[in-house]
């Protein structure tokens, strides 16, 4: 264009001294018309941007699941997304500019969806259950939310309605409740097989200790029965009239001894059949689900039980040292914590099993607000590449058919419930190491 219009003459009128005022004229043109071409290119990248800017609009409001709906300040539908239409069962078209009320199930709802929106269009209305109608006639419960759309100069232009229709919220909730139900059902039942499982390796050492007290019973008893023939005789004999050979009668049946011997006998027994039922009900509260309030456990009791039931079972010589404090008390289920113990107590069994000098070696202390009780054995200990892996559930170093690979993980577990924590680690001098710790604030 300047160099079209340079070759044109000036004007009559800027002839002379005016031909620089007419080159000046050219050169502003020039600068309005670059200007105008920067604007044009500015305008399309704008357009561009606004092109793109409105397709991922479409794409965000495509791509909802939840329904969305713009409306005037009456209520008047501007703009809905395809979930909507999806919905209702009609296009954008049939919906545009009719009140979004229409959606309401009935009149009870609408009244309802009325009052609610006119009271609190400014502040919003947040999780409110409304009923709408589908497309197929049924009547579906949506929770909604209403936003209020202002101006710049805060004027109050119409509200943004969002929601999502509650059914599969609720079907979703109860099966994920279901799965964690079933869950929480697998797992007591997990724990109780696994207690099972160690009940039915210690039963040997069960019946040689209950064998004792039933063995002592059963000599007084036995003692109880001679006496009492001895006494019948002696009470025949006084019933007879007898009363000069009383005396005789009464040395040779030695009822002075007797009658001496009877209280020892009849303590004997009660100590015997106490002893009894304290192992019976240490082997219910073991074997039972434990779903009672926490209780104090005797801490050293449940050691040493389980120490005595183990050994007593264990197919070779297992030696086991105890070197607890008296008083080890803390709160919690007694059954499950004998079966961290008898669990920690087996598996150091089953490590020195064959070794002439297997030896397990429990010490414990409170220390740091902590009670802590330490497992050492004499084993070959534990490959360091099992370490990572020793309390997940099914994991197992033994032969198929010899562990369930569920004791350590459960006791894991056990520890955890209680507040403490169990760990496992490698002695330097040889041998494995598990640590069980408590707090105190629970003992």
């Amino acid at each position: 264009m300047a160099a079209t219009m340079s070759t044109t003459a000036p004007p009559a009128e800027f002839a002379g001294g005016g031909e620089q005022a007419w080159i000046e004229v050219i050169q502003k043109m020039d600068e309005v018309y670059n200007d105008l071409l920067q604007y044009e290119v500015a305008l399309e990248e704008k357009n561009a941007a606004l092109e793109e800017s409105h397709q991922f609009i479409e794409s965000v409001l495509a791509s909802m699941s939840d329904i969305l709906i713009v409306c005037d300040r009456n209520g008047g539908i501007e703009e809905v997304n395809p979930s909507l239409c999806h919905f209702a069962g009609k296009s954008m078209e049939e919906l545009a500019h009719t009140p979004v009320f229409d959606l309401f199930a009935d009149e009870v709802e609408r009244a309802r969806a009325r009052d609610l929106f006119a009271r609190y269009a400014r502040e919003g209305v947040h999780d409110c259950e409304f009923f709408l109608r589908a497309g197929d006639g049924s009547t579906v419960p949506v929770s909604m939310n209403c936003t209020p759309r202002v101006s710049q100069t805060g004027k109050l232009m119409g509200v943004v309605v969002t929601g999502r229709p509650v059914g599969e919220l609720r079907k979703a909730y109860h099966a994920l409740r279901q799965a964690h139900d079933d869950l929480k059902r697998t797992q007591s039942q997990l724990l109780h097989a696994e207690k099972m499982v160690s009940l039915g390796r210690l039963v040997a050492g069960v019946a040689h200790e209950l064998n004792n007290p039933i063995s002592f019973v059963l000599g007084n008893v036995l003692s109880l029965q001679r006496y009492a023939g001895r006494l019948g005789s002696y009470i025949d004999a006084v019933h007879a009239g007898e009363l000069a050979s009383l005396p005789e009668l009464r040395r040779e049946l030695r009822i002075d001894r007797i009658l001496a011997d009877m209280p020892h006998l009849i303590d004997g027994m009660i100590e015997g059949a106490e002893r009894t039922r304290d192992i019976v009900d240490a082997l219910k509260r073991f074997s039972a689900v434990d779903r009672a309030a926490p209780e104090e456990v005797d801490v050293n009791e449940v050691v040493e039980r389980a120490v005595r039931w183990v050994s007593q079972s264990a197919a070779g010589k297992f030696a086991v040292d105890i070197d607890l404090p008296p008083g080890l008390r803390c709160r919690g289920s007694s059954g499950q914590l004998q079966q961290v113990a008898m669990n920690l107590v087996q598996n150091a069994c089953d490590a020195t099993a064959g070794q002439a000098d297997a030896q397990l070696l429990v010490t414990g202390q409170v220390a740091d607000g902590k009670l802590e009780l330490r497992f050492l054995d004499n084993g070959p200990g534990i490959p360091e590449a099992n370490l990572a892996q020793l309390f997940e559930p099914f994991f197992t170093t033994k032969p198929v058919g010899q562990g369930t690979g569920l004791g350590l993980s459960i006791s894991y577990g056990i520890a955890e419930r209680h507040g403490g924590h169990l760990r496992a680690a490698n002695r330097p001098e040889g041998g494995a190491e598990f640590t069980l710790t408590l707090p105190v604030e629970s003992c």
